[in-house]
């Protein structure tokens, strides 16, 4: 898959395509369109997430901004020092991102959550041209398996190299550490798959590996 700048207008995948009107029709207002990053211009790292949520970043039009997905991620964030403020809640609530910048492996909303296969691949352009355009990026954080496999596929990786796994420390060929966690999805933190430690203890060896310190 070759490198895409991002397309606010994009139909490559018809069944998003038409998903992502649909919702835009039952819930005038929401953003229902794909999602563009968020964060630093310039970061030493890049959060990846698996797709935007109904309610969360297709409503708002910023990446786990808006719904239970993001509570943690911005709260962990803040208590790194790398977030201006603890809760995102809308694209002009003035928060901002320091040396980290946030992004899906897929832009667009998937019906149930799940994007199929191909649809992830077809998607996969956009977030290698994003490896691409950061030349201080250092590390990789990939928030469940999808967006494991994502980052490889952009980086240009085999698969069967790298194992996802929890808290999992991967170098990659160019020198970027790939590092992952459970996603923060309600289920995985209610079912405490996830906790808060956890996850805080996974993006602080992330800011560790990117060079930043700890706020």
């Amino acid at each position: 898959m070759s490198s895409m700048l991002f397309d606010p207008a994009c139909r490559r995948c018809p069944r998003l395509a038409e998903f992502r009107a649909e919702s835009g029709r039952r819930h005038p207002g929401y953003h229902a369109a794909p999602v563009p990053a968020f964060g630093d211009v310039d970061p030493r790292w890049l959060i990846v997430g698996l797709a935007p949520g109904m309610h969360g970043a297709n409503r708002t039009g910023r990446p786990f901004t808006g719904d239970h997905a993001g509570v943690m991620l911005y709260q962990t964030l803040h208590e790194l020092g790398v977030s201006s403020a603890a809760q995102s809640e809308s694209v002009d609530d003035g928060l901002a991102l320091f040396g980290v910048r946030i992004t899906n492996a897929v832009k667009c909303l998937p019906p149930e959550n799940k994007p199929t296969p191909a649809e992830a691949r077809t998607c996969n352009g956009f977030l290698r041209a994003e490896l691409s355009a950061h030349g201080s990026l250092r590390v990789l954080v990939a928030l469940g398996r999808i967006a494991h496999d994502a980052i490889l596929d952009a980086a240009g990786e085999s698969r069967g190299a790298y194992r996802f796994g929890h808290a999992a420390e991967h170098r990659l060929a160019d020198g970027r550490w790939l590092v992952d966690s459970y996603h923060c999805s309600r289920y995985n933190t209610q079912t405490r798959r996830l906790t808060a430690d956890m996850f805080r203890k996974v993006l602080a060896r992330a800011q560790t590996l990117a060079g930043q310190s700890s706020g």
